[in-house]
């Protein structure tokens, strides 16, 4: 069985500007659909975590009982955004998810900024 294969990306089918209209589309999605007291619970376990300042992953949150598992995994990124544009938390890598109900797939792990750690001191 051969791979088919074209000489160039078909016109339309690799866009940078489509994908990212399409992930901020569906982050709006996601974030009208969050209940306010799961959002505000998540708020606060992921400020908890950064305070820490350890990496930590949304299965952390789950795990030292800061919040409970969404009703959907969708709801996760847009927290976890509104926390990294705040300067709560920044990226440290990208670690296999200890979360079962995703069967280790890759996902992003998270840690307090210096400045929010001072400021909560």
């Amino acid at each position: 069985m051969t791979q088919l294969q074209f000489p160039e990306p078909v016109q339309g089918t690799v866009s940078a500007a489509a994908g990212e209209a399409a992930k901020q589309d569906g982050i709006a999605r996601a974030t009208a659909s969050t209940p306010i007291d799961w959002a505000t619970a998540c708020q606060n376990g992921i400020a908890e975590m950064a305070r820490r300042g350890v990496p930590f992953q949304a299965a952390d949150l789950i795990r030292e009982g800061l919040v409970d598992e969404p009703e959907s995994p969708a709801m996760w990124g847009p927290q976890f955004g509104i926390a990294a544009r705040a300067r709560v938390i920044e990226h440290a890598g990208v670690v296999a998810s200890a979360r079962a109900t995703v069967h280790r797939s890759l996902c992003r792990q998270w840690i307090g900024t210096a400045a929010h750690r001072k400021a909560v001191a």
